[in-house]
C-alpha cells in the first residue's frame, strides 16, 4: 500500500530532512484545526436530533468525551506498531481515519450515525504521538524541545483558527465546516503518500509487537514502570488533569461569574492559542539558551499555579480583569511547560521506544481531559466556580517535586551509563617499573 521512501536523517549530527519537516508541521496544525473546527458547530449538528436544550448539552458533552475516550485507548497502540513498523504508514492511516471522521459527521442522518463519525476521528485521533515521534527520529536528540516547542505553537495555531473558520463556514451549513477539514486532512495524507520519508530505519524498530502493548492499560502499566519516564508521566497527569478541569469549566465559569457572550467567551480563550505561537517564537528559545527541560517546565507550572490561584481569586472577587490576568499567566506556564515535558520525555526514552512512550503521553493526556472535566464539574456544582481552580492550583504545586524526582532520576541514570561505558583501567605492569 505504501511506496518505499528514502529514509530522513535522523540523530545527532544531520540536518533535517525539510520534506519530513514541512509534513510533520502540516499535519501537526490541521490536528489543531481538527480538533477545534468541530466545537462552534456541534450543537447544531446535534439540534436535528435532539428537541430538549438540556439534552442537547448532554449529547454534546458525550459527542466530545468518546473522542478523548477512543484516543486514550488507541494513543499506546499507535504509538507500538509505528515503532514497529514505522511512522508512515501510521501516520498516513490515521490522516485517512480523520478524514473518513469528519465525512462521516458531516453526513449525518442520525444521531448514532454522529457518534460513529466522532468514534472513527477518535480512533484515528492518537496520530499526535505519532508525530511526536517522528519527530524525535529526525531530529538531533539536542535540539528536540525546539521543534516540539515548534509543534505545539503550530497545534495552538490551529485551535486558534478552528472555531473562526468553522463559524464562517457554518454560514454554508453546520456540515460545511466538517466537510473542508476532510477535503484538507486528505489533501495532506496525498502530500504525505507522495513526498514524505520514513523516519524510523528498519535496525531501530522493535521486531514484533505483542498483543499487550496494543492494551492501553497493559501499555501505561508498562510505560510507568519505567523509572524516568514513569516518574514525568506522573506529574504530567497531575497537570493535564488539571488543564482538562479547567478546559471543562471555562465557558460555563464566565456565563456563571461574569455574564459573558460567546463572543467575549471565545476572544479570551483564543488569548491560549496566541501565547503559544508567542511562547514558541520569542520565549522559549532564550529559555532554552539559559536553562534545562525540567527548568522551563518548573517556570511553567510555577506559572499555571498563579494562574489558577488568580482564577479563584477572580470569582471569589468578581473581576474580570483579574480573570484575563490570570489566564495570561496560565496560558504562559502551558506554553513553555507542553514542549519541555515532552522533550524531557524523548530524551529519556530509548530510539526504539519513542512512539510507545509519546503515545502513552498522549494517551494520559486524553484521560485527564476524561477526568479532569468529570472532577473540575462536580466541584463546581457542588462547592463553586472557584472550586475547580483551587483543585488546579493544588494538583500542579503537588507534579513539581514529582517532576523534579523523574528528572533527577534520569540524570543519576545517565551518571550510571556513562561510568559503565568507560573502559576499564590497564593492569599494573610491574616490569613498567
Amino acid at each position: 500500500m505504501f511506496p518505499p521512501s528514502s529514509r530522513a536523517p535522523r540523530g545527532a549530527g544531520h540536518s533535517v530532512d525539510p520534506k519530513a519537516l514541512a509534513f510533520g508541521l502540516a499535519s501537526t496544525f490541521l490536528c489543531g484545526i481538527g480538533f477545534s473546527i468541530i466545537m462552534p458547530v456541534l450543537p447544531f449538528l446535534v439540534q436535528p436530533y435532539v428537541s430538549d436544550p438540556a439534552q442537547q448539552a448532554t449529547v454534546v458533552t458525550l459527542l466530545v468525551s468518546v473522542y478523548a475516550a477512543c484516543v486514550f485507548l488507541v494513543a499506546p497502540g499507535l504509538g507500538a506498531l509505528s515503532d514497529r513498523f514505522g511512522r508512515r504508514p501510521l501516520l498516513l492511516v490515521c490522516l485517512l481515519g480523520s478524514a473518513a471522521g469528519y465525512l462521516v459527521l458531516g453526513i449525518g442522518g442520525a444521531l448514532g450515525v454522529l457518534f460513529v463519525g466522532r468514534i472513527i476521528e477518535g480512533l484515528t485521533g492518537g496520530s499526535i504521538g505519532t508525530i511526536f515521534a517522528y519527530f524525535a527520529d529526525i531530529t538531533p536528540r539536542d535540539e528536540r524541545t525546539k521543534y516540539f516547542g515548534w509543534v505545539s505553537a503550530l497545534s495552538g495555531a490551529g485551535v486558534i483558527i478552528g472555531p473562526a473558520v468553522g463559524g464562517l463556514l457554518a454560514q454554508f451549513g453546520a456540515s460545511t465546516p466538517l466537510f473542508f477539514g476532510a477535503g484538507v486532512t486528505l489533501l495532506n495524507c496525498i502530500f504525505g503518500f507522495f513526498c514524505m520519508p520514513e523516519s524510523l530505519a528498519a535496525s531501530a524498530r522493535i521486531p514484533a509487537v505483542p498483543l499487550a502493548r496494543l492494551n492501553p492499560f497493559t501499555q501505561l502499566k508498562g510505560v510507568l514502570s519505567l523509572g524516568t519516564i514513569g516518574l514525568l508521566l506522573c506529574g504530567a497527569l497531575l497537570v493535564w488533569t488539571a488543564s482538562g478541569s479547567l478546559q471543562g469549566i471555562f465557558s460555563p465559569f464566565c456565563l456563571d461569574v461574569f455574564a459573558w457572550d460567546p463572543a467575549v467567551i471565545g476572544l479570551v480563550f483564543s488569548i491560549l492559542g496566541v501565547q503559544d505561537i508567542v511562547a514558541q517564537g520569542l520565549v522559549m528559545p532564550r529559555l532554552l539558551r539559559r536553562l534545562s527541560d525540567v527548568q522551563i517546565a518548573v517556570v511553567g507550572m510555577g506559572a499555571e499555579v498563579a494562574g489558577y490561584a488568580l482564577i479563584a481569586a477572580s470569582a471569589l472577587a468578581v473581576q474580570s480583569a483579574l480573570f484575563v490576568v490570570a489566564v495570561f499567566a496560565y496560558g504562559f506556564g502551558d506554553s513553555i511547560f507542553g514542549p519541555s515535558c515532552n522533550g524531557m520525555l524523548s530524551k529519556a526514552a530509548d530510539e526504539a521506544d519513542q512512539g510507545r512512550t509519546l503515545g502513552a503521553s498522549q494517551s494520559l493526556q486524553s484521560l485527564a481531559r476524561i477526568v479532569g472535566p468529570l472532577a473540575g464539574g462536580q466541584l463546581y456544582v457542588l462547592l463553586g466556580p472557584a472550586a475547580p481552580a483551587c483543585m488546579g492550583a493544588l494538583l500542579v504545586a503537588c507534579a513539581i517535586p514529582v517532576l523534579r524526582a523523574g528528572a533527577q532520576h534520569g540524570r543519576a541514570r545517565a551518571r550510571r551509563r556513562t561510568v559503565g561505558a568507560q573502559p576499564a583501567p590497564a593492569p599494573d605492569n610491574p616490569r613498567a617499573r
